[in-house]
């Protein structure tokens, strides 16, 4: 966890621009750094997710209300980190699922790498200072793949969430995400 922080804090200090991160682009081919938390946001999480695992999509519904609950005070930025993914390919995905928050594509995987994630959907959370302080699932929905209840029983980010909110430690900081893997990760 040391490592990822300090991994983490160099990328935000050291490599990325003032721009962001030159592989990093918003949906309109623009670097951005979304590693940086915006002014009057006390955090930024950052949601991997890809457009075509099941999991993740159906994880839509879900993002979408902690974004509603939380979006006046924390910073929700969808990954797609799949290389072939196009810019079109994710606006037709970001409107089929309705989404709203700000999509980035992460073709490097710089972002992956940086904060470790390795499954889809995976959620890092930085805290003001850019900190990683939760890593992992967004609940308990899925014990593993093929094997998920109706309704998850652990909010694991929601509950990351209310404690940045409060200005309090996570008490949870990782835990391990189901969903299909980021098989595509630059070695």
């Amino acid at each position: 966890m040391v490592f990822r922080t300090l991994a983490l804090l160099l990328f935000v200090t050291g490599s990325a621009s003032a721009q962001g991160p030159a592989r990093v682009l918003d949906l309109s081919g623009r670097a951005v750094n979304p590693l940086i938390v915006e002014p009057g946001s006390v955090a930024t999480v950052l949601v991997f997710i890809t457009t075509d695992c099941p999991i993740s999509n159906r994880y839509a519904p879900e993002i979408q209300r902690l974004e509603s609950r939380f979006g006046q005070q924390v910073r929700f930025v969808l990954v797609f980190p799949v290389a072939n993914d196009s810019a079109a390919v994710i606006r037709t995905h970001l409107k089929k699922f309705a989404f709203s928050s700000e999509a980035v594509r992460d073709t490097a995987q710089e972002l992956v790498k940086h904060t470790g994630v390795t499954i889809s959907p995976e959620v890092a959370v930085l805290d003001a200072k850019s900190q990683l302080v939760y890593r992992g699932r967004i609940d308990d929905r899925y014990l593993e793949l093929g094997k998920d209840r109706p309704y998850p029983t652990v909010r694991d980010l929601e509950r990351a969430l209310e404690a940045v909110v409060a200005g309090k430690p996570v008490a949870v900081r990782e835990t391990q995400a189901v969903g299909c893997i980021l098989a595509d990760l630059v070695k």
